[in-house]
């Protein structure tokens, strides 16, 4: 129990072999999804003012993109290319979500996209359920340390290791740099009506459990509610509303079918907020060479709807 406290703050302490460790939920690591969602109930006692609402809201989406546009299309896929230094910002940024390190993300997802809905994926709704797929499979002791092997190519940069290795500290510099911001705001704007006790709550406990929340979605819901574009080998599935909600990610059928297209709302009605900002980058030239979605893919999309037609 020792070395799993120590590794909330070290995440590569003591790790032993992957799997030679069992796969299903350790308390111990449940704790901190705990004390996250308790922080929520903060309201009670502090209320709630339009700024900090307004900043839980603006600090889910500057998020909500980094997940997306970094941690998932950049880090797992490589569908652009970037600078080094720009590489560690999204880096940091992307730590900001409390979804644990890029490197550890991006193995797992790697991995999901490998086995998904077999038996070696590690949070397939079809084959562990639904609670398992959504929650339960991120405190597993088999799940928790970083496959390095996985991500060969991020993992000889030293700063990312070093982010991915001390996961930790990110998150508790917004928490304090979220609690500095709310008394600011009480001092140098009073009628903002907030404090740093309310912005915590808000910007910090709030914002980063519903962000946590509609990413985990992805992995749930999008392999049971939806519509199939693509005849995939699992169980992925296109859902409109989850694609609102992470900014682009619920076209998640789609994105099974193609994983290395920057853009996942593979036509102009597939809204895929995601994308348009990572164009709006390339403009800029901070990132570059985003990968498109193939001719073939639309052939491919084309024949499936005339099959479907024909039943």
């Amino acid at each position: 129990m020792f070395s799993k406290i120590i590794q909330w703050f070290d995440s590569d302490a003591g790790i032993q072999n992957r799997s030679a460790l069992p796969d299903r939920l350790d308390w111990v690591r449940v704790v901190p999804f705990a004390f996250l969602h308790l922080g929520c109930l903060g309201v009670i006692w502090v209320g709630v003012s339009w700024v900090a609402a307004v900043t839980a809201a603006v600090f889910y989406f500057i998020r909500m993109f980094a997940v997306t546009g970094f941690y998932h299309r950049y880090f797992s896929h490589r569908t652009f290319k970037t600078s080094r230094p720009a590489q560690f910002i999204f880096a940091l940024w992307g730590a900001s979500a409390i979804q644990r390190g890029p490197l550890w993300w991006a193995a797992h997802h790697r991995n999901h996209h490998q086995h998904s809905d077999h038996e070696p994926d590690s949070h397939s709704p079809i084959k562990r359920g639904f609670l398992w797929s959504h929650i339960g499979w991120i405190t597993s002791e088999r799940n928790f340390p970083t496959d390095y092997k996985a991500v060969k190519d991020f993992a000889q940069y030293p700063e990312l290791v070093f982010l991915n290795r001390f996961d930790t500290l990110i998150p508790v510099l917004l928490a304090l740099l979220t609690y500095g911001f709310g008394e600011a705001l009480a001092y140098w704007w009073p009628a903002s009506g907030t404090s740093g006790l309310q912005m915590l709550v808000w910007g910090f406990f709030i914002s980063t459990t519903v962000l946590f929340q509609c990413t985990a979605s992805i992995n749930s819901f999008a392999h049971l509610v939806g519509f199939r574009r693509f005849e995939t080998s699992d169980k992925s599935r296109n859902n409109l509303l989850l694609a609102l909600v992470t900014l682009g990610e619920g076209w998640h059928n789609n994105h099974h079918h193609y994983m290395h297209s920057a853009r996942q709302g593979f036509y102009w009605w597939e809204i895929d907020i995601t994308y348009y900002m990572l164009k709006a980058m390339s403009w800029s030239g901070l990132i570059w060479d985003l990968k498109p979605v193939p001719v073939r893919v639309y052939e491919e999309a084309a024949q499936q709807r005339q099959l479907r037609r024909r039943r």
